[in-house]
């Protein structure tokens, strides 16, 4: 009965953190699912004792799939990444958030680290939807099977007997995040608050969240909950690889829409704001962390010498990153942390904006000159003002000229002179950055896959041209 009551005051304190959900405030029903909600808590030794009956059912669905699916994985780790054992730390490989590592990057003369997982994308998609959840599957099938011209072009240079072969020569030569059951969740919250991911990762948000977020119904699909904390994770991934080899590129993520407390636009739960937190974390900032999750923060690699203390978003994205400026605000914990350089369509999606730390309004139908012009301008006064250790660098291609949500008009020449301006840029100055790969809209999801390629094969050109490999 004691455990109990502190599960109902436990419930109470979520209440107060953040807007309430009407299923989360309702009071429990009697009988026998609480009787085996009881029975849960009394036998858990980790955080799982809190969650609703659905989420073990989501779990469950997952835990099966992964078995199934996972043919190559030599061992399950614990359900859990809290469980009290004597080394939490035991799902991080020198530091680093992964369960796969790639293809070491002091022998990789191809190109610069890449994060991916398949279940990035899954099947039974509504092929009537907006949001082509396809086209991380598309991204990685055209870095593994498409030549790459970038990489035809250096081969030239040193002899006419060129073989045009694809930039990625084996998918175990991508990165691969945590699975979502080893993922720490106190690497998610904070900056995400704590109720909020109760409900999603529950699937318990209200019809009204769901609609907000754009993804309706599906919302609470155990796939689609599972490819959401992937994301993140491999977000957290690809930055912590920058720290470590100045360059890497992440086949997902870009999540900018999401506040802490609610979806929007087709995010969920903000990547970026957890990258920034994460790597900004001190120690003793976080009052209410318990041992296992504060050796899980002790343990995340941050580079070399282990300190953080701004990170600079570059949103290139064609909508502006509304979200990701919500975290930087005066009351937020990432104040004076987290800077944002957001370029996008001024009359496009969302409305109203918010403020980011440099706002790059653009009119519609803005060509590659104008566009490159107003970018250089204030990519030059964000890098001398905020002094960033860290870039997370949005590359979303939806500012070409034929996406299918975009209002500018950059053409495929104009994205990769984007991508390569920045990437140089901060490669010039020896600032590690990580690459997502942001929004992108189009029926032909193959063709949409190739566009998100890009990006990736413009890092390679320049982890090829500066031989990253030998930092």
């Amino acid at each position: 009965m004691g455990s109990c009551l502190i599960y109902l005051l436990g419930c109470q304190a979520f209440r107060s953190c953040c807007r309430p959900s009407s299923k989360f405030m309702s009071r429990p029903k009697p009988g026998r699912a609480l009787r085996r909600q009881f029975l849960r808590m009394s036998e858990a030794h980790d955080d799982t004792f809190y969650l609703t009956p659905t989420l073990s059912r989501i779990q469950n669905e997952i835990k099966m799939r992964q078995i199934n699916d996972r043919d190559t994985e030599k061992a399950q780790r614990p359900f859990s990444s809290t469980t009290r054992n004597s080394d939490p730390t035991v799902v991080l490989v020198d530091g680093l958030a992964t369960s796969h590592l790639g293809l070491d990057p002091y022998r990789n003369t191809r190109h610069a680290p890449m994060v991916y997982h398949e279940n990035y994308s899954f099947d039974n998609w509504p092929s009537t939807h907006t949001f082509p959840m396809d086209k991380f599957r598309q991204t990685a099938y055209s870095l593994l099977h498409d030549p790459d011209t970038l990489l035809s072009s250096d081969e030239e240079e040193k002899n006419s007997n060129v073989k045009e072969e694809p930039l990625v020569l084996s998918s175990n030569h991508f990165y691969k995040p945590l699975s979502f059951t080893d993922f720490p969740k106190s690497y998610l919250s904070p900056p995400i608050c704590p109720h909020f991911l109760h409900s999603f990762l529950s699937a318990s948000l209200s019809r009204e969240e769901c609609r907000v977020i754009g993804f309706r119904d599906q919302t609470s699909r155990s796939e689609l909950i599972e490819r959401t904390v992937l994301e993140v994770a491999g977000t957290v991934l690809t930055a912590q690889l920058a720290m470590k080899y100045g360059l890497a590129s992440h086949l997902a993520g870009g999540t900018h829409h999401a506040e802490s407390a609610r979806g929007k636009g087709f995010t969920i739960l903000n990547d970026l704001a957890v990258v920034a937190r994460l790597m900004t974390w001190k120690e003793g900032e976080d009052a209410h962390t318990d041992f296992s999750d504060l050796e899980l923060l002790r343990g995340f690699y941050r580079g070399n010498d282990g300190r953080v203390d701004r990170v600079l978003v570059v949103d290139c994205d064609v909508h502006q990153g509304d979200g990701t400026a919500t975290f930087h605000s005066v009351t937020s914990t990432l104040y004076n942390k987290l800077f944002t350089l957001d370029i996008h369509a001024e009359s496009n999606y969302p409305h109203p904006k918010e403020k980011c730390t440099y706002d790059v309004p653009l009119p519609d139908n803005c060509n590659d000159q104008d566009y490159l012009s107003a970018l250089a301008k204030s990519l030059d006064k964000a890098i001398e003002e905020v002094e960033p250790q860290l870039v997370l660098y949005n590359a979303g291609v939806d500012p070409y000229q034929q996406d299918k949500l975009g209002r500018l008009s950059l053409s495929w020449e104009g994205l990769q002179h984007r991508d390569s301006y920045i990437i140089n840029k901060f490669v010039d100055e020896g600032i590690p950055i990580a690459v997502v790969v942001g929004g992108g809209y189009d029926v032909d999801v193959r063709q949409l896959g190739k566009r998100h390629s890009l990006v990736h094969r413009v890092c390679g050109k320049i982890w090829r041209k500066r031989q990253l490999w030998r930092c």
